[in-house]
Protein backbone atom coordinates (compact mmCIF):
# COMPACT_ATOMS: atom_id res chain seq x y z
CA UNK A 1 0.00 0.00 0.00
CA UNK A 2 2.67 2.33 0.80
CA UNK A 3 4.29 2.11 -2.86
CA UNK A 4 0.71 3.63 -4.58
CA UNK A 5 1.79 6.95 -3.72
CA UNK A 6 5.33 6.97 -5.60
CA UNK A 7 3.81 4.31 -8.74
CA UNK A 8 1.12 7.28 -8.87
CA UNK A 9 3.89 10.26 -8.59
CA UNK A 10 6.16 8.86 -11.47
CA UNK A 11 2.74 7.22 -13.63
CA UNK A 12 1.24 10.99 -13.64
CA UNK A 13 4.74 12.25 -14.65
CA UNK A 14 5.16 9.78 -17.07
CA UNK A 15 2.27 10.36 -19.03
CA UNK A 16 2.79 14.08 -19.00
CA UNK A 17 6.34 13.63 -20.61
CA UNK A 18 4.59 10.73 -22.86
CA UNK A 19 1.88 12.68 -24.06
CA UNK A 20 3.58 15.59 -24.62
CA UNK A 21 1.19 17.77 -22.02
CA UNK A 22 4.22 19.67 -20.85
CA UNK A 23 7.25 20.91 -23.16
CA UNK A 24 9.90 18.06 -23.41
CA UNK A 25 12.37 21.09 -22.99
CA UNK A 26 10.80 21.18 -19.48
CA UNK A 27 10.20 18.21 -18.24
CA UNK A 28 12.38 15.34 -18.57
CA UNK A 29 11.60 11.60 -18.31
CA UNK A 30 11.11 10.16 -15.02
CA UNK A 31 13.46 7.63 -15.65
CA UNK A 32 15.94 9.28 -16.65
CA UNK A 33 15.85 11.77 -13.80
CA UNK A 34 15.70 8.69 -11.35
CA UNK A 35 18.82 7.14 -12.88
CA UNK A 36 20.94 10.39 -13.01
CA UNK A 37 19.76 10.79 -9.12
CA UNK A 38 20.65 7.32 -8.43
CA UNK A 39 24.37 7.96 -10.12
CA UNK A 40 24.80 11.27 -8.03
CA UNK A 41 23.40 9.95 -4.49
CA UNK A 42 26.17 6.94 -5.46
CA UNK A 43 29.00 9.09 -6.58
CA UNK A 44 28.42 11.08 -3.43
CA UNK A 45 28.15 14.27 -4.61
CA UNK A 46 24.53 14.88 -3.64
CA UNK A 47 24.89 13.10 -0.87
CA UNK A 48 27.12 15.84 0.71
CA UNK A 49 24.77 18.86 -0.38
CA UNK A 50 21.99 16.52 1.56
CA UNK A 51 24.20 16.02 4.94
CA UNK A 52 25.03 19.51 4.85
CA UNK A 53 20.63 20.82 4.49
CA UNK A 54 20.28 17.66 7.35
CA UNK A 55 22.72 19.44 9.39
CA UNK A 56 20.73 23.11 9.50
CA UNK A 57 17.60 21.54 9.61
CA UNK A 58 18.55 19.37 12.88
CA UNK A 59 20.42 22.55 13.93
CA UNK A 60 17.47 25.23 13.90
CA UNK A 61 15.24 22.36 15.30
CA UNK A 62 16.65 21.69 18.26
CA UNK A 63 17.46 25.38 19.25
CA UNK A 64 13.29 25.45 18.53
CA UNK A 65 13.14 22.93 21.14
CA UNK A 66 15.37 24.17 23.72
CA UNK A 67 13.52 27.61 23.39
CA UNK A 68 10.10 26.85 22.43
CA UNK A 69 9.42 23.99 24.87
CA UNK A 70 10.07 25.83 28.28
CA UNK A 71 8.68 28.75 26.93
CA UNK A 72 5.68 27.22 25.71
CA UNK A 73 5.42 25.08 29.35
CA UNK A 74 5.65 28.77 31.06
CA UNK A 75 3.23 30.56 28.79
CA UNK A 76 1.10 27.94 29.21
CA UNK A 77 0.64 27.42 32.56
CA UNK A 78 -1.06 30.21 33.34
CA UNK A 79 -3.24 31.18 30.68
CA UNK A 80 -3.05 34.93 31.38
CA UNK A 81 0.31 35.41 30.65
CA UNK A 82 -0.16 33.92 27.46
CA UNK A 83 -2.83 35.85 26.26
CA UNK A 84 -0.63 39.37 26.66
CA UNK A 85 2.00 38.13 24.92
CA UNK A 86 -0.60 36.02 22.96
CA UNK A 87 -0.81 38.99 19.81
CA UNK A 88 3.23 38.75 19.73
CA UNK A 89 3.04 34.95 19.04
CA UNK A 90 0.45 34.74 16.51
CA UNK A 91 1.77 37.82 14.35
CA UNK A 92 5.24 36.58 14.04
CA UNK A 93 3.86 32.74 13.31
CA UNK A 94 1.40 34.34 10.61
CA UNK A 95 3.89 36.11 9.02
CA UNK A 96 5.88 33.96 6.48
CA UNK A 97 9.38 33.29 7.39
CA UNK A 98 10.18 34.76 3.83
CA UNK A 99 9.42 37.84 4.64
CA UNK A 100 11.75 37.92 7.78
CA UNK A 101 14.85 37.24 5.44
CA UNK A 102 15.77 40.74 5.23
CA UNK A 103 15.53 41.57 8.54
CA UNK A 104 18.00 38.64 9.33
CA UNK A 105 20.28 39.32 6.82
CA UNK A 106 20.74 42.75 7.95
CA UNK A 107 21.05 41.51 11.33
CA UNK A 108 23.16 38.54 10.60
CA UNK A 109 24.94 38.81 7.39
CA UNK A 110 25.08 35.98 4.63
CA UNK A 111 26.99 33.65 6.86
CA UNK A 112 25.80 30.73 7.81
CA UNK A 113 24.04 31.60 11.05
CA UNK A 114 21.49 33.62 9.31
CA UNK A 115 20.20 30.57 7.64
CA UNK A 116 19.65 28.75 10.79
CA UNK A 117 18.72 31.90 12.78
CA UNK A 118 15.85 32.54 10.43
CA UNK A 119 14.29 28.81 10.33
CA UNK A 120 15.20 28.03 13.93
CA UNK A 121 12.91 31.40 14.46
CA UNK A 122 10.13 30.19 12.14
CA UNK A 123 10.29 26.60 13.54
CA UNK A 124 10.11 28.11 17.28
CA UNK A 125 6.92 29.89 16.95
CA UNK A 126 5.53 26.90 16.13
CA UNK A 127 6.28 25.01 19.33
CA UNK A 128 6.02 27.11 21.91
CA UNK A 129 2.25 27.66 19.98
CA UNK A 130 1.55 24.40 20.76
CA UNK A 131 3.47 23.43 23.54
CA UNK A 132 1.12 26.37 24.92
CA UNK A 133 -1.84 25.37 23.96
CA UNK A 134 -1.18 21.62 25.16
CA UNK A 135 -0.41 23.06 28.55
CA UNK A 136 -3.86 25.14 28.51
CA UNK A 137 -6.09 22.37 26.78
CA UNK A 138 -4.88 19.74 29.68
CA UNK A 139 -7.86 17.76 30.54
CA UNK A 140 -9.07 19.41 33.90
CA UNK A 141 -10.86 16.26 34.85
CA UNK A 142 -7.43 14.30 35.62
CA UNK A 143 -5.42 17.60 37.13
CA UNK A 144 -8.64 17.85 39.92
CA UNK A 145 -8.43 14.17 40.06
CA UNK A 146 -4.57 14.43 41.07
CA UNK A 147 -5.66 17.47 43.68
CA UNK A 148 -8.14 15.31 45.31
CA UNK A 149 -5.46 12.56 45.82
CA UNK A 150 -2.95 15.03 47.44
CA UNK A 151 -0.80 15.76 44.72
CA UNK A 152 0.95 18.95 44.59
CA UNK A 153 1.62 21.05 41.98
CA UNK A 154 5.02 19.68 40.65
CA UNK A 155 3.55 16.52 41.26
CA UNK A 156 0.53 17.16 38.93
CA UNK A 157 2.51 18.76 36.74
CA UNK A 158 5.16 16.00 36.08
CA UNK A 159 2.13 13.09 36.52
CA UNK A 160 -0.47 14.69 34.40
CA UNK A 161 0.07 18.08 32.28
CA UNK A 162 3.50 16.52 31.04
CA UNK A 163 1.45 14.00 29.47
CA UNK A 164 -1.74 15.53 28.97
CA UNK A 165 0.60 17.91 26.65
CA UNK A 166 2.92 15.53 25.04
CA UNK A 167 0.36 14.80 21.96
CA UNK A 168 0.25 18.31 21.06
CA UNK A 169 4.00 19.06 21.36
CA UNK A 170 4.90 16.15 19.21
CA UNK A 171 2.14 18.13 16.55
CA UNK A 172 4.39 21.06 17.09
CA UNK A 173 7.71 19.54 16.38
CA UNK A 174 6.20 17.11 13.20
CA UNK A 175 5.03 21.25 12.08
CA UNK A 176 8.78 22.72 13.40
CA UNK A 177 11.16 20.08 11.48
CA UNK A 178 8.89 20.59 8.11
CA UNK A 179 8.70 24.50 8.64
CA UNK A 180 12.71 24.30 9.76
CA UNK A 181 13.02 22.24 6.30
CA UNK A 182 11.21 24.64 4.06
CA UNK A 183 13.33 27.55 5.66
CA UNK A 184 16.64 26.28 5.24
CA UNK A 185 15.66 25.33 1.35
CA UNK A 186 14.55 28.84 0.45
CA UNK A 187 17.80 29.92 2.50
CA UNK A 188 20.18 28.06 0.17
CA UNK A 189 18.19 29.36 -2.63
CA UNK A 190 18.65 32.64 -1.47
CA UNK A 191 21.08 33.38 0.76
CA UNK A 192 24.55 33.22 -0.20
CA UNK A 193 24.96 29.15 0.05
CA UNK A 194 27.49 27.55 -1.69
CA UNK A 195 26.30 24.05 -0.60
CA UNK A 196 23.23 22.53 0.55
CA UNK A 197 19.86 21.29 -1.53
CA UNK A 198 18.67 24.63 -1.85
CA UNK A 199 21.34 25.86 -3.63
CA UNK A 200 21.81 22.82 -5.90
CA UNK A 201 18.50 23.18 -6.93
CA UNK A 202 18.60 26.73 -7.93
CA UNK A 203 21.51 26.21 -9.46
CA UNK A 204 20.67 23.79 -11.53
CA UNK A 205 17.50 25.30 -12.59
CA UNK A 206 19.85 28.21 -14.02
CA UNK A 207 22.53 26.29 -15.22
CA UNK A 208 19.42 24.67 -17.03
CA UNK A 209 20.00 20.81 -15.83
CA UNK A 210 17.02 19.47 -15.51
CA UNK A 211 17.63 16.08 -14.04
CA UNK A 212 20.08 17.49 -11.51
CA UNK A 213 17.03 19.99 -10.56
CA UNK A 214 14.28 17.63 -10.45
CA UNK A 215 16.09 15.30 -9.07
CA UNK A 216 16.60 17.45 -6.25
CA UNK A 217 13.37 18.20 -5.68
CA UNK A 218 12.93 14.60 -5.39
CA UNK A 219 15.35 14.41 -2.43
CA UNK A 220 14.04 17.09 -0.54
CA UNK A 221 10.82 15.89 -0.79
CA UNK A 222 12.04 12.39 0.52
CA UNK A 223 14.24 14.16 3.54
CA UNK A 224 10.94 15.97 4.61
CA UNK A 225 9.53 12.75 4.12
CA UNK A 226 11.31 10.58 6.27
CA UNK A 227 12.10 13.19 9.05
CA UNK A 228 7.66 13.02 9.41
CA UNK A 229 8.42 9.24 9.43
CA UNK A 230 10.57 9.38 11.97
CA UNK A 231 8.59 11.91 14.04
CA UNK A 232 5.09 9.74 13.16
CA UNK A 233 7.42 6.48 14.84
CA UNK A 234 8.85 8.16 17.66
CA UNK A 235 5.25 9.92 18.61
CA UNK A 236 3.56 6.34 18.14
CA UNK A 237 6.17 4.75 20.46
CA UNK A 238 6.43 7.51 23.14
CA UNK A 239 2.63 8.12 23.40
CA UNK A 240 0.98 4.95 22.97
CA UNK A 241 -1.93 6.16 25.50
CA UNK A 242 -2.94 9.62 22.87
CA UNK A 243 -6.69 9.57 22.44
CA UNK A 244 -7.61 7.19 25.18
Amino acid sequence: MHLIGPVLLIGVWYLAYALSLVDENLLPSPFTTISETFRNIVSGYMLLDFWFTLKRVLIAFVVACVLGVPLGIILGSKEEIYRSVEFIVDFFRSTPATAMFPLFLLLFGLGEFSKIAVASFAALLVVLFNVAYGVMNARQTRILAARSMGAGQGRIFTDVIFYETMPQTFIGLRTAVSMALVVIIVAEMFIGATDGLGHRIIDAQISYNLDDMYGSILVTGGMGYGLNICFLALEKRLIHWSGK
